[in-house]
């Protein structure tokens, strides 16, 4: 009997015992706070950068554009249309139209241009300069090289241009992203350019040169300093680059609504 009542309670202790234990154990776990849930980022979205100046989407071209490697024959023949045969054989180069316009014009804006990749052949005659290597000045002669092709360009329709460009113009991109602007768009490029040309200085005046080496360049640190494109027009003479720049208006409405800078 004794033992009996002996065995009830330690029976009675241990429930007891493991009673406060489970008591202790949800208390104290209820009591710590609880880790805070750790939200999960979404990655970050790659958002397309804006597009300035979309080309319009207009009807679908009733023939299909050539693939690049074959593309020259068809853009000759666009151009030719505009401008007549005899100026595409003058001034366009005949290779590689598309991708020497679009290397030409990222270039513009830069301090050189490539000049194995340049789109239109070089002015005839020899550059002249009157004076020394120490002092010289751009003999005027020399803007009358450029005034053939220039009066041809007086005459383009710069509207009819556009919409061959515009034709075009999936191989202009094509080309543009693969010189390592994947998400670039080479529209923008070329309004950026042409607002660049646009803000050339008109010299009237001598324009002074010097020749450290083989070739001269302008004594003015500010002039030589411009941008590849400024320079050009400048060595055009201001009759020529007055021309080129009115044309260059006409073609940036065209591909803009935009109005030019200045």
């Amino acid at each position: 009997m004794e033992m009996n009542r002996t065995v009830v309670i330690r029976a009675a202790v241990a429930v007891i015992v493991i009673g406060l234990g489970i008591w202790y154990y949800v208390h104290t776990r209820a009591a710590k706070p609880a880790a805070p849930a750790v939200a999960e980022q979404p990655a970050p979205v790659q958002e397309e950068p804006a597009i300035a100046h979309p080309i319009p989407q207009g009807d679908a071209p009733k023939t299909p554009l050539p693939d690049l490697a074959n593309s020259d024959p068809a853009v000759s023949s666009a151009v030719a249309a505009l401008a007549g045969d005899a100026a595409v054989k003058s001034y366009l180069a005949p290779d590689n139209i598309i991708r020497r316009l679009v290397v030409t014009v990222d270039n513009l804006p830069r301090q050189k241009i490539a000049v194995d990749k340049r789109p239109i052949n070089a002015a005839p005659g020899n550059f002249m300069a009157d004076g020394d290597e120490l002092h010289s000045t751009l003999n005027a002669q020399n803007f009358a090289r450029y005034q053939p092709m220039v009066a041809m360009i007086r005459k383009l329709d710069m509207q009819q241009l556009a919409a061959v460009y515009v034709r075009f113009y999936p191989l202009f991109q094509s080309v543009y992203q693969n010189l390592g602007y994947p998400n670039g768009y080479f529209n923008d490029r070329l309004v950026q350019v042409i607002d660049v040309l646009l803000a050339t200085p008109q010299i009237n005046g001598p324009i002074d040169l010097v020749r450290p080496n083989v070739m001269y360049t302008y004594a003015d640190p500010s002039l030589e300093a411009r941008p590849a494109g400024q320079k050009l027009l400048i060595r055009m003479g201001p009759e020529n680059a007055a021309v080129i720049k009115a044309k260059l208006v006409e073609l940036r409405a065209a591909v803009t609504a935009a109005a030019p800078k200045r």
